[in-house]
Parts: structure tokens; C-alpha cells; sequence
């Protein structure tokens, strides 16, 4: 540790401020019984319209808990990670908006807010969403809530108005009481025997399986499976290790020089917060119905304020380098190409090489950035001096990332079941 302790002496004590070691205090407690209720659900496709794609499927730990794709394709999908493609028999209408992120420690007290735009998170109130007060009753945390959203996107699991009862449930706006989607999909689980024993056990008491059981049991396992707090950089900051000398030069440019640590702080590496990083917008963004375009306007679509237009919230970086690919779209296959575009965003969106992970279909990927009035947009919203990373900074960077990587947690501490109790395909089991 002594050449390390020479780097910090050479900078100002204020800019090597480090996050203190996780603990278990910084994690919610989760019940086995519904841990292993939520494993079962999470990895079966009966939560989704057609039956066909469950949450592992967009969220698969061969992929970092992510799809391995810059733009998901849910629903008319076949096949796992970047080997997944359109069904010839019924195609998808369009590509997942924005990029799966990364399930990591979900279950620690700090994550108040999710999604890219934040459109759920925790108040002092509890939880607000910009969908209505109705949406989020009962559920028992935020992650429970969020969780359970995708089973009612046409495009991610629910599939399209004739395809099944859920899906016309939803275009219909059904989607709570007796009519609801949500209670089409609980019914369907009501009707398995296993289901309904593990759910006795888990909700002694209850007196309904009910959509906020199916979805409080996926979250406690997403909790549970996803915790990750035993990376290289977790033993260095408990004195129990040292991490090797290029990871240390790149941790003094994160915590020092780069500053990285002004967004990417705290023990996850996330702020939480909103920012414009400039990041390439393609694919169907998250234009509203009447809007021909491709743009995604952030956090500016759940607030309203000009200012958060173009602004994503900070992901964290635990296991960064197995959940590309990276940014609110994928934009970048590459991490070390992530790396430099970050630094320098205004001349990475004017040289951006549409470097992606894509499933082949017929739409319109490029509009947006095929328009240069609505680049320089994006480009206008950026703060702060494009910075030219070195070839050495990049390496040292790659570095300190790689020691955020949790070996350990990437195999998941329950892993993928080789069935499920609807008997249908589990993605990824073999």
C-alpha cells in the first residue's frame, strides 16, 4: 500500500475522499420464503401476455443482469442476449426505448429512485409515480412497484391488443381491480398449485395471491440474488486486500483528478441524480403519441423542467464492465470507447461511429441523428469542457473498473432454475 499512500499525499485530501465499506445495514432483510417465490416468478414467462418472455429475459446474468443488446426487443423476440431476433411469424412493432439496466444491490436503502428518468421513487410521502397514487398501493418497497411495470408495455412483456386477455386488459386501461391486467396475470399464478404453496409460506396470513405478492417476492429475490459488495475494490476499502497498481492509478483519476466521484459517488458509484452527458439518441425514443420523432427528453418527460431536458440518472458501476452495452441506449459496444466519448461528449456525438448492438428490423433506427439541428441539441445541454482522455488514462480507468467487478455475485447466489412450476421454457437454463 505504500506506493499507494504516496499518490495521496501529491493530492489535496479533498479529492481522494473515499466511500466507506457496505455493510448489511445498507441492505433492506429479505424473507427466504419469498426469495424463493421470486426466483421461481422471475424466471417464468406466465407474468407476460403471450407467455413467452419472462424478467430474466431482458435481464439475464450471463449479460451483467442486463440483455447484452443497446436496444432490447421484448415482445415478437426470439432468442437470448445478441443472438435474439425477430419472429418471422410475428415481428416486433418496435425496439425497447432505452437500454435494461443492471440490477445490482437494488435492495440497499440509497436506490429512492429508478428507471433512466426516475419516473418512480421514494419520498418521505412514499411512493410517487407519474402514472397516479393508484399504481403504486400495496406494493411494500419501490423496487417491488418498478418491477412490475414492464408486464404492462405492449413491447416488453405484454404484447399487442389482439394477442391476449392481458394486453387488451392494458390498451383498454385496465390495469388494476377485478378487470385488470394485474389480475388477469395473479390469476394465472392463483392457478398453479406450486405457486399458491410457496405462497402460503411466504405470505402466512394472506388472504388472496395477489399482483403486489408476485411482485414484493421478485423484488426480495432481485435483492437477494443481485447484492454485490465482495469486489476487489470492497476488500481494499475493508483493509483486507490490495488491488493492483494500474487499478490504483485509475482510482486516483476517478477520485481525483477526473473527478469522476462528482457524479459516480457513494458506495455504489451513482449520485442518483439527473445529468446531460451528451449520450447519441436512436432507435423509438420516447416520443409521445402525437410526435413523429425519435427523441428522448430524460428526466424532462417526469418533471417538466426545461433544464432536466436530455438529463438520465447516473447509473451505478458495479459490474460496469459486464453490462455493456453502455449508456441510457447501448450506444457504445465498446467500454474504452465509452470511457472517451463520456470525457469528450460534443465530439464524440459529431464522430459517433453507430457502433451498437441491434437486432435486425425494418424502422427507422437514425432519425435523430441524422438531423443535425436535433444533435446539437443534445449537444447544447452538456456541462463542462470536452476533456481528451489518454490512451494510458483510458487503460488506468479500465482498471479500477474492472476491480468494481464482483466475480462472485456475477454467478448470482441461487442462479438460473432449470424449470419453472407453469412448465413453460426457462431463457437461458441450460
Amino acid at each position: 500500500m505504500f506506493r499507494f499512500v504516496l499518490i495521496l499525499f501529491a493530492l489535496p485530501a479533498s479529492a481522494m475522499e473515499f466511500p466507506a465499506p457496505v455493510t448489511d445495514a445498507d441492505y433492506r432483510a429479505t424473507d427466504p420464503a419469498k426469495v424463493a417465490m421470486g426466483r421461481l416468478l422471475f424466471w417464468d414467462p406466465i407474468l407476460s401476455g403471450n407467455r413467452n418472455i419472462s424478467c430474466g429475459t431482458c435481464h439475464h446474468p450471463r449479460f451483467g443482469t442486463g440483455d447484452g443488446l443497446s436496444l432490447g426487443m421484448g415482445e415478437g423476440g426470439a432468442g437470448l442476449g445478441p443472438e435474439r431476433v425477430a419472429d418471422p411469424a410475428n415481428p416486433p412493432e418496435a425496439r425497447i426505448p432505452r437500454n435494461a439496466p443492471g440490477l445490482w444491490n437494488l435492495g440497499a436503502h440509497e436506490f429512492t429512485v429508478l428507471f433512466h428518468d426516475g419516473r418512480i421513487e421514494q419520498t418521505k410521502d412514499g411512493l410517487r409515480t407519474p402514472m397516479g397514487p393508484e399504481m403504486v398501493q400495496g406494493f411494500d418497497t419501490l423496487l417491488s412497484a418498478q418491477s412490475m411495470f414492464p408486464v404492462l408495455s405492449a413491447d416488453e412483456m405484454a404484447g399487442h391488443y389482439s394477442e391476449n386477455e392481458v394486453s387488451r386488459a392494458v390498451r383498454q386501461g385496465f390495469i388494476t381491480g377485478q378487470d385488470g391486467a394485474w389480475e388477469k396475470l395473479s390469476a394465472r399464478v392463483r392457478a398453479i398449485p406450486r405457486y399458491v404453496t410457496m405462497w402460503e409460506a411466504a405470505f402466512p396470513g394472506d388472504d388472496t395471491l395477489d399482483f403486489t405478492d408476485i411482485s414484493d417476492a421478485i423484488a426480495q429475490f432481485v435483492e437477494h440474488e443481485w447484492r454485490s459488495d465482495t469486489a476487489p475494490f470492497d476488500t481494499w476499502l475493508r483493509g483486507e486486500g490490495e488491488l493492483p497498481t494500474r487499478a490504483l492509478e485509475g482510482m486516483e483519476l476517478f477520485y481525483g483528478s477526473l473527478d469522476c466521484a462528482s457524479c459516480h459517488s457513494g458506495p455504489f458509484q451513482t449520485d442518483h441524480d439527473f445529468h446531460a452527458t451528451g449520450q447519441p439518441q436512436f432507435g423509438p425514443g420516447k416520443a409521445a403519441a402525437f410526435e413523429t420523432h425519435a427523441r428522448d427528453d430524460g428526466r424532462f418527460r417526469v418533471t417538466g423542467d426545461d433544464t432536466d431536458r436530455y438529463a438520465f440518472r447516473t447509473p451505478s458501476l458495479r459490474n460496469v464492465t459486464e453490462t455493456g452495452p453502455w449508456g441510457h441506449t447501448g450506444a457504445y459496444a465498446n467500454l474504452r470507447d465509452f470511457l472517451t466519448a463520456h470525457a469528450a461528449p460534443r465530439a464524440a456525438l459529431r464522430d459517433y461511429p453507430r457502433d451498437v448492438v441491434l437486432p435486425e428490423m425494418e424502422i427507422k433506427d437514425w432519425a435523430l441523428m441524422d438531423d443535425p439541428e436535433q444533435v446539437t441539441r443534445i449537444a447544447a445541454r452538456v456541462m463542462g469542457p470536452d476533456r481528451v482522455l489518454t490512451e494510458a488514462e483510458v487503460t488506468a480507468l479500465m482498471a479500477f473498473l474492472e476491480a468494481l467487478r464482483d466475480a462472485d455475485a456475477l454467478e448470482g447466489r441461487d442462479g438460473v432454475p432449470e424449470t419453472v412450476p407453469s412448465g413453460l421454457p426457462v431463457d437461458g437454463s441450460d
